[in-house]
């Protein structure tokens, strides 16, 4: 399976998870699962780009509720958008997770290679 076939099984899941919220219980461990399993078939070599995934793993959520009042979950700016802020909110927020899915698995692959790197380093 590819990285692209993964993505875009990622991208499908969490379209259905903002379009028909009630369809499915566990759409985030799903998410979530994805991420990892792609973050451990396909992992990210570059630091550059490992960053950009802890960086946006921690702060898109964040970047879709912009906006609203403090401390308030789901009261972004986005939500404001006619018809179309709550699914780009929702797709945002969930998207997140399979960012946060390949973020987890770089993180455990580098304490790994850590672990039984060859040498007494």
């Amino acid at each position: 399976m590819s990285q692209k076939v993964l993505w875009w099984i990622a991208v499908a899941v969490v379209v259905a998870s903002v379009l028909a919220p009630d369809l499915f219980g566990f759409y985030a461990l799903t998410l979530m699962g994805l991420g990892l399993v792609s973050g451990f078939m396909y992992p990210v070599e570059d630091v550059t780009t490992r960053i950009a995934f802890y960086v946006l793993a921690v702060f898109l959520p964040g970047i879709a509720d912009a906006g609203g009042e403090r401390g308030i979950p789901n009261d972004g700016a986005l939500l404001d958008i006619p018809f179309l802020g709550g699914f780009v909110h929702g797709f945002l927020t969930n998207f997140a997770l399979v960012i946060a899915g390949v973020a987890i698995m770089s993180v455990l692959q580098a304490v790994w290679n850590g672990l039984t790197a060859a040498g007494d380093d």
